[in-house]
């Protein structure tokens, strides 16, 4: 009775010291096979099924990434207007005005109103410290409207710029721009491929370089990004009636994938 009562404390605290060292992992389209048979009989208790230990303990883990390049066929700017003046009410009518010019020029770009979207509204309180006095004084107030505007023909984003910059005027601003494609998939893809084989052909020649023999992958997991390469905003030359069109280069996207892979060691 004794001899079984500590054969089932054993097989407990062997459970727990398990499960204190491991962290489960799961993957979706990959199978774990059973690594152990038995916590008793040959005294291994550093991989059950579905149960990865430390990584200094288990198989051949292995990592490897993609990489594949686009042309960008959407941009996405971030504008409006700002005006300050007395009081509030001049300020929110003066920037009402401007913002209805923007949108009016945008849409006479032709860009969709699905694709404007109000993204900051706020109004603030303008003022400057008098030393002599010692107090301070207000200015006035300005209200800020930006808004996010797809740009669906990226070719036509200079323009888009420059209409903008006509209705608005000194109320004008433009905060930022950049470039993505509306499908990314065939791009993730093809940079996922990529990654998946540099990892296996890694892992082969690790393998055969330490002369072990490679088992079945057992743990997979992948990491996406991208990064956008070379894209500026160049301002015209000059101002004026006879003033270049804003030149916008979109350069290109760079669509990243890292995958790891740990392959049991047979």
């Amino acid at each position: 009775m004794r001899k079984s009562l500590l054969s089932i404390i054993v097989l407990a605290l062997v459970f727990v010291l398990v499960g204190a060292g491991c962290s489960a992992s799961v993957n979706s389209g990959v199978s774990t096979p059973p690594v152990l048979s038995s916590l008793t009989g040959n005294g291994d208790a550093s991989r059950v099924s579905g149960i990865i230990c430390s990584q200094q303990s288990v198989g051949l883990w292995v990592t490897g990434e993609g990489k594949a390049y686009g042309i960008p066929d959407v941009a996405i700017l971030t504008l409006g207007v700002e005006v300050q003046e007395k009081s509030v009410a001049e300020a929110q009518r003066g920037a009402a005005e401007a913002m209805d010019q923007v949108v009016k020029a945008l849409k006479g770009k032709g860009v969709a109103d699905k694709d404007i979207q109000t993204q900051q509204f706020n109004i603030q309180i303008v003022k400057q410290w008098i030393d002599k006095e010692n107090r301070e004084e207000v200015l006035g107030y300005r209200v800020t409207n930006m808004v996010v505007a797809k740009i669906r023909k990226v070719d036509d984003t200079g323009s888009v710029i420059d209409a903008v910059a006509a209705v608005a005027g000194n109320a004008t601003r433009i905060d930022g721009i950049t470039f993505s494609v509306d499908d990314p998939t065939p791009y993730y893809k093809d940079a996922r491929a990529q990654a998946v084989a540099y990892a296996m052909a890694k892992a082969k020649q690790i393998a055969d370089a330490a002369g072990i023999k490679l088992g079945k992958p057992i743990y997979i997991t992948e990491n996406i990004g991208y990064m956008p390469v070379r894209n500026y905003l160049k301002a015209p030359e000059a101002m004026g009636a006879d003033s270049a069109t804003t030149s916008i280069s979109s350069g290109e996207l760079e669509f990243q994938v890292s995958v790891q892979m740990v392959y049991t060691i047979d």
